[in-house]
């Protein structure tokens, strides 16, 4: 069942939004080649403080960092560390907090340095995945209508959406229901009622879109090593149309 939300309510998220699209602007523009993902996690953490927030993937199922620093092939979940960047990689970064008892969620993809035309193109496909999802996301639309535009999107660039995971509603808990997957039919699944606040997450490979969990178990990577990115908003559904609480603009 989807957790509506009151006006009230939506104006909590959107708090706790711009301070994580406020630490993700901070981080895109401190990360660079020779820095360690370790050093962004912890310039994270000291800005969610900051701003009186807490981070809270540090505690979501004992993750142990801020962010998610996901490299180059690797999809979701990595684990920030001493790892340094390079000239050339692609560099996801997926930010969580918590204020006032009330969750933020959004993630970018960032070059770090030249990247190459494979790379950029990705980068630019899953930003416009994101885009068209979030121009589907109308009221009394449907889940799959978001679904199938994220899918058609990445098909155009000849990129595959990892169907592995999704996104997912928001609120009082990181992961509410429903599920927002980044494939499937437009006319198909819940109502998107007014009040409904979502994080639309779509995760993209230049390859065949398979994934394998590393032994850490929260590291995931591209079964053949292609290429993935991440973009992620948080957004609210209304009778006035969607408003992305996440936007860095």
């Amino acid at each position: 069942m989807i957790i509506l939300k009151t006006s009230e309510d939506i104006n909590a998220i959107r708090k706790s939004c711009k301070i994580v699209s406020k630490i993700l602007t901070i981080l895109e523009n401190e990360a660079e080649e020779g820095l360690t993902t370790k050093h962004l996690d912890k310039l994270s953490i000291t800005v969610c403080k900051d701003m009186g927030a807490v981070p809270g993937f540090v505690t979501y199922k004992n993750f142990g960092a801020s962010i998610c620093t996901s490299i180059n092939n690797e999809v979701v979940h990595g684990k920030p560390s001493e790892r340094v960047l390079k000239d050339g990689d692609i560099l996801s970064i997926d930010c969580g907090v918590i204020y006032d008892g009330w969750w933020g969620d959004s993630a970018i993809t960032i070059p770090i340095g030249d990247i190459n035309k494979e790379a950029r193109e990705l980068i630019h496909s899953t930003k416009s995945c994101l885009d068209k999802g979030i121009i589907a996301a109308k009221a009394f639309n449907r889940i799959g209508d978001i679904s199938h535009a994220i899918e058609t999107e990445s098909v155009k660039f000849n990129h595959t959406v990892v169907k592995e995971f999704t996104g997912h509603g928001i609120g009082k808990d990181l992961h509410e229901y429903p599920p927002i997957p980044n494939f499937g039919n437009s006319g198909e699944g819940e109502v998107l009622k007014p009040g409904t606040v979502i994080a639309i997450e779509p995760i993209i490979s230049s390859g065949n879109g398979n994934t394998i969990t590393l032994s850490d178990k929260w590291t995931t990577i591209t079964s053949d090593n292609s290429l993935s990115a991440h973009f992620e908003h948080t957004v609210a559904i209304t009778t006035d149309g969607v408003e992305v609480l996440t936007d860095r603009n």
